[in-house]
């Protein structure tokens, strides 16, 4: 029974995660390591401000 708890709570936290972003950018050192091996890869904070940067000159579907 416990078992099923904490297999819950660990999903609702995964999913949690992929739902605010967590896993984006380790998503993204994956794809250029396995698309683009001679990037550079850019420290998580680079990644962010890169990606808030885009998404405020881009807003695309946003609603603001």
């Amino acid at each position: 029974m416990m078992n099923k708890v904490v297999g819950a709570v660990r999903a609702a936290w995964w999913w949690t995660g992929s739902l605010m972003g967590d896993h984006d950018y380790s998503r993204y050192v994956e794809h250029l390591r396995r698309n683009h091996p001679d990037a550079e890869v850019p420290t998580e904070r680079e990644y962010w401000k890169a990606r808030y940067a885009d998404a405020d000159a881009n807003p695309g579907a946003r609603c603001c």
